[in-house]
């Protein structure tokens, strides 16, 4: 074997491995684009929990401030804020909301009504927050969602309702529209919810003394109001479905 025979076999080896060093190089910066992107992605998720967070947390500080009473409690929860309202809202076995509360009502309206949260969509101010979050193929959603207790005494005869669970319902939706007079909002922005006796804060299945049952059932009877704000699928029109 001469000398250009034996350079003849090393520049075939070489050809023959290059495409793999290229192919390392090109996989390597791939792995590179896409670990940048998940950072660039994790960042914009961070920074949009970030400022919605922050309204709610606004939110919630001025409710806590105005609302906090004997029968109206503020909590800062997941999704957004809880207001529970308990005490002599509805009379027995009735969905009619008592004309005392109207004024704490109204408050919890108004105060929805100003929020940031709310506001968000029509604030210039956040017009790259949103466009952030369309590009992420989501959309914020902001809503207003009431839910209604009962105890677990039965409905009398004369009741109007058959069932614990449809006066919860009954309550909640009044309270619901009572709320969107107040707030004056869209409708589109509330919900009403009703459970009965079915979701207690305290199980008095156990329970034999009266005292304790009826305090108990005090506790279990309220409704709770939330203002909601997360992130959902981007709602897709008409016009970019593929039939």
């Amino acid at each position: 074997m001469n000398f250009r025979q034996v350079i003849s076999m090393d520049e075939r080896k070489a050809k023959a491995t290059a495409w793999a060093l290229t192919f390392a190089d090109m996989t390597t910066l791939l792995l590179t684009f896409f670990v940048l992107l998940l950072v660039i992605l994790n960042d914009a998720e961070k920074h949009i929990d970030a400022v919605i967070n922050k309204l709610l947390d606004e939110t919630y500080e001025e409710m806590n401030h105005d609302l906090s009473s004997s029968n109206v409690s503020v909590e800062r929860v997941t999704k957004g804020i809880k207001i529970t309202i308990r005490g002599n809202l509805f009379n027995s076995s009735s969905a009619v909301v008592d004309p005392n509360y109207y004024p704490v009502i109204h408050q919890i309206g108004r105060i929805i009504r100003e929020s940031e949260v709310i506001n968000i969509f029509d604030n210039s101010n956040y017009d790259n927050l949103l466009e952030l979050i369309h590009q992420r193929g989501s959309q914020l959603n902001v809503e207003v969602r009431c839910e209604g207790h009962t105890d677990d005494q039965k409905m009398p005869p004369s009741s109007d309702y058959e069932s614990n669970w449809e006066l919860s319902a009954a309550r909640s939706l009044n309270l619901v529209k009572l709320m969107n007079k107040y707030a004056a909002m869209p409708e589109k922005y509330f919900s009403a919810m009703g459970y009965g006796e079915f979701r207690p804060i305290i199980d008095i299945a156990s329970m034999e003394n009266y005292s304790q049952k009826k305090k108990a059932r005090a506790i279990n009877r309220r409704v709770e109001i939330y203002l909601d704000a997360f992130l959902k699928k981007e709602v897709i029109s008409e016009f970019e479905i593929n039939i």
